[in-house]
């Protein structure tokens, strides 16, 4: 397992053209691709963004989904139907990891490489203490941060979660370029917290290769929890990139640049 410090990157090869399907984390929507997507494209690659239920354009209430089969559903519709004998780049941040996981239970034979960024990478989603340790974010210390809504009843779990705009640079993007923050607070939506807590994934696991992209100055999973999963989870790969969680926004040519040199490995 090699790690590829971010600021370190050797010229990209000639490489064939590829399909890059691009699945954000939770609360963000296909629109945080914006910037990958159109260095992806330009270099000749086919480019898919997935907004997942209740997300980005997707019209469904946060709090009306409550499986996490129902919150993945666009992406499984979009693999289930995708041609036999193509294979894509499948690609995940933070959450997306969840549904990263999920693809390599059901459809390894489609996926060429999984690239987790800043991901939770769990093979079997939350089955354990451990696995919601490792895997979902720990904010206790900045405070009352999250905006709660228990659709269910006030004794029931929370069904859907946001973040309080004063803090959504301070945590997801204190590297990224002001007005993508700013953009970000305009376009971000709650989550479904109860569908993603629900994620847990029976059965084999194809052995695709995967590609972890860690974040060293991120403070929504933070470094100690990317480390736990990738111990935990050996990748093929890690490659390592000093950016805040988002480096879709701070850090877009590098990322791209770790990404399709994922995609040739």
């Amino acid at each position: 397992m090699e790690e590829t410090a971010g600021g370190v990157i050797s010229p990209l090869p000639n490489i064939q053209p590829k399909h890059f399907v691009l699945v954000h984390g939770a609360g963000h929507g296909a629109w945080c691709w914006f910037k990958l997507r159109h260095l992806l494209e330009v270099a000749g690659h086919k480019v898919t963004c997935v907004d997942l239920a209740a997300s980005g354009i997707d019209l469904a209430h946060p709090s009306s989904i409550l499986s996490f089969d129902d919150y993945n559903k666009p992406l499984v519709d979009f693999m289930s139907t995708f041609s036999e004998g193509n294979k894509v780049i499948l690609v995940g941040h933070s959450a997306g990891g969840l549904s990263l996981s999920h693809s390599l239970h059901n459809f390894g034979d489609k996926i060429e490489v999984a690239v987790f960024i800043a991901a939770t990478m769990l093979p079997s989603g939350f089955c354990t203490e451990e696995d919601v340790k490792d895997g979902v974010p720990d904010l206790s210390e900045y405070g009352d941060v999250s905006i709660m809504e228990y659709s269910l009843g006030p004794d029931k779990p929370p069904t859907s979660v946001a973040l309080r705009e004063e803090f959504q640079r301070k945590i997801l993007y204190h590297l990224s370029p002001v007005e993508d923050s700013v953009l970000a607070s305009m376009l971000l939506r709650p989550s479904p917290c109860l569908a993603l807590s629900t994620a847990k994934f029976e059965g084999n696991i194809s052995q695709v290769r995967r590609i972890y992209i860690r974040t060293t100055h991120d403070k929504m999973v933070k470094p100690e929890q990317q480390d736990a999963m990738i111990r935990r989870w050996p990748p093929h790969e890690v490659f390592i990139i000093d950016t805040d969680h988002s480096p879709f926004f701070s850090s877009p040519q590098k990322l791209f640049e770790l990404i399709v040199r994922a995609s040739t490995i």
